[in-house]
């Protein structure tokens, strides 16, 4: 099954989540992907952490054999992001510490979240997408 790819930044965020909200029902498994904005000089994200992730967590969300959807949640530049008021940072709903963060969502609530540490992990990846 494709997969359904949302992509939000701070700004445009919480338009995009009340359509992604509305739309997951219709998916088997649905996640949020927060992750560091690209470098403009190299298109590159600033985030070893995402660099190394973001391939790994492609790959077993589009061979899923299910519906999934994905929300790309884009945290700003570096200096954005270490701002202790990042709304993301201070928001009791996602309580982000790290880039990337994973999270399943599922009856409109946190189901389980991946840190940035372990997010490049393959079995957990696969273990948060089958809900265990």
């Amino acid at each position: 099954m494709p997969m359904k790819v949302l992509d939000a930044t701070v700004s445009t965020f919480d338009g995009v989540f009340e359509k992604f909200r509305s739309e997951a029902p219709n998916n088997k498994a649905n996640f949020i992907l927060f992750l560091a904005d690209n470098e403009p000089s190299t298109n590159l994200s600033w985030c070893p952490d995402c660099v190394r992730a973001e391939p790994v967590i492609y790959k077993k969300l589009e061979a899923s054999p299910d519906n999934v959807a994905l929300l790309r949640a884009y945290v700003g530049d570096r200096p954005t992001w270490r701002n202790p008021g990042h709304p993301w940072r201070s928001a009791s709903r996602f309580n982000l510490k790290g880039v990337p963060t994973l999270i399943r969502w599922e009856g409109d609530a946190i189901k389980g979240r991946l840190e940035d540490h372990e997010a490049h992990l393959e079995r957990k990846i696969e273990a948060l997408l089958f809900g265990n």
